[in-house]
């Protein structure tokens, strides 16, 4: 956007940091993702943030995978995140990882157990959760509260050299019993988990917590400004009691709110369940919305930095609206998507007073948004696909297409007016016929007579093929995940239509993986990866007005 706005509470901090000499005036961030899925638009707010923070104060970011858990995470995912980082337009400091350090999170988890601030528990999960009490009730020393340094050294080097089974027992930090923040209760550190890591492979078999190793990892990269969701604030006082007993960098925590989008689904959980189940046909399904889906669909980088911008960096959740995202790549794909002519629901047309086997060269603009946009050549014939719905047998007062005795202007080419159609046995029209005024050709037109619609067309003998898919909404409500009961029970069936064989213009055969089109009246459109010579998939990026908006209303 391209007016003065006023700081966001993240920039007012730093701006404060660097005037007060915090940390030298150094700004450093760092986006940490978990390797466990991809990532999807909330995501893509806080990629925004970090590097678009770092950018602004000439500081660094660091790419952080917080691979602390490795049943669920995979090399895929790392691949994926990182392509996606550099596809919406930032360039990382370091790439590094959480396992980077899990030698010095162990001498650190050494340092806490000789200072008397950790101790191992064998206590079952169930135990430990009684003995924890409740946000109204104080907690409870297990048994293993009491232990000696010794001790608690020994059974935790027993823990790193695989000598007790998963689960056996845990590392806690002792930190407070009484604290009404349920997660001072003396937080686990480490559980003892026998899988193998994608990166250090079967070296450890204990593995840290996320809240141990995040705030360690942030100060050993000297991190100034950690940014994360407001779902992180009661994590902060553990954050900051790590720092402060293993006297350590301070780095400090700020936490702003998440993105919530209407009508789909943000948890990683839920979204894993829709590709292993099925109900998508994988991460970058274009219903999903993750940053590969939407790259799929047709969405750039810039019209969802464009959205992150818009909607701005706030203290509280709350439900943004998908139609404001769908306003962003409208804005942008307005002005730079070439317009052609595709027919998804055909029709035939033949111009009775039009020579057959004559082909006419007529000249298309390319973008009407666009003065240097350039312009193509589109072959014109007596024989073209329509779309079925721009023809009514009893066309109501204010139908402006064609009926019998209605005229319309084909784009880029003449008037036309319809004389008689022709049905087959099943009642179904299949052949409209019409005579053309030749002085009403486009660009100079003298015929004086005036037409209230266009229609667009494609000439049947020049048309290409291709398959067309039609995406919407993946659910029908707002919030599924607000709604009672399965969130599957909320998705949309019509969330996908595959017309498998639309005609298009002969100009875009030749389109490419990346290439963006408006198809006139019909919606943005882009080139799908299953495209092959010949055989060319478009998807719709999204239609050319708010469908929901209107229907929402009812």
């Amino acid at each position: 956007m391209s007016e003065e706005r006023s700081l966001n509470f993240l920039e007012q901090i730093i701006e404060e940091d660097i005037a007060n000499g915090v940390n030298g005036g150094r700004v450093h961030t760092r986006f940490p993702p978990e390797p466990n899925g991809y990532l999807h638009i909330g995501h893509a707010k806080s990629i925004c943030l970090n590097f678009g923070l770092a950018q602004k104060y000439n500081g660094l970011t660091n790419l952080r995978f917080d691979d602390t858990n490795p049943v669920k995470e995979d090399v895929e995912y790392v691949e994926s995140i990182m392509e996606d980082v550099k596809w919406m337009g930032f360039q990382w400091n370091e790439v590094l990882f959480a396992s980077d350090y899990f030698d010095q999170l162990y001498i650190y988890a050494e340092t806490l157990i000789q200072k008397g601030l950790a101790y191992v528990d064998e206590s079952t999960p169930e135990q430990i959760a009684t003995f924890k009490g409740t946000p109204t009730t104080v907690g409870k020393p297990t048994p293993a509260r009491s232990r000696s340094v010794e001790e608690n050294l020994q059974l935790f080097r027993e823990m790193k050299d695989g000598k007790h089974p998963d689960g056996a027992m845990v590392l806690r930090a002792k930190v407070d019993l009484a604290s009404p923040n349920m997660l001072l209760r003396d937080p686990i550190m480490y559980r003892i988990k026998h899988a193998h890591h994608h990166r250090t492979g079967d070296k450890w078999c204990i593995y840290p917590m996320y809240d141990f190793a995040h705030g360690q990892s942030d100060s050993i990269e000297k991190i100034t400004h950690s940014v994360c969701t407001l779902e992180f604030i009661p994590h902060r006082p553990l954050y900051d009691w790590f720092i402060k007993e293993l006297d350590i960098f301070p780095s400090h925590q700020y936490e702003f709110a998440r993105l919530n989008l209407s009508y789909t689904v943000m948890s990683k959980r839920k979204l894993l369940q829709l590709v292993q189940e099925g109900t998508v046909t994988g991460w970058d399904d274009p219903r999903m919305p993750t940053i590969s889906g939407f790259r799929r669909k047709g969405y750039t980088a810039a019209s969802i930095r464009e959205f992150c911008e818009r909607i701005g960096i706030a203290k509280r959740d709350n439900l943004i609206d998908l139609s404001l995202l769908e306003f962003c790549i409208r804005e942008e794909l307005n002005k730079t998507a070439n317009r052609v002519m595709a027919v998804l629901d055909p029709i035939k047309l033949v111009i009775t007073n039009y020579e057959a086997g004559k082909t006419e060269i007529l000249n298309g603009e390319n973008n009407p948004e666009d003065p240097n946009g350039g312009s193509r050549e589109i072959p014109f014939s007596n024989t073209l696909y329509i779309e079925r719905e721009d023809f009514m047998e009893n066309p109501p007062k204010k139908f402006f297409r064609l009926g019998v005795g209605l005229s319309v202007r084909l784009k880029h080419a003449y008037i036309v007016k319809c004389e008689s159609f022709e049905k087959d046995e099943n009642g179904n029209v299949t052949t409209i016929y019409c005579s053309y005024i030749p002085e009403s050709k486009s660009g100079s037109d003298t015929s004086g007579i005036n037409v209230k619609g266009t229609i667009h067309w494609v000439s049947a003998a020049h048309a290409e093929t291709a398959e067309v898919r039609l995406y919407d909404r993946l659910f029908k409500v707002e919030n599924p995940a607000a709604e009672e009961g399965d969130f599957k029970d909320f998705i949309n069936p019509d969330s996908l239509h595959i017309v498998e064989k639309a005609y298009i213009e002969p100009a875009l055969a030749k389109a490419q993986l990346g290439d963006r089109f408006q198809f006139l009246r019909k919606g943005y459109f882009a080139v799908d990866p299953d495209s092959k010579p010949g055989a060319l998939v478009f998807n719709r990026t999204v239609t050319l007005k708010d469908t929901w908006a209107k229907e929402s209303k009812h």
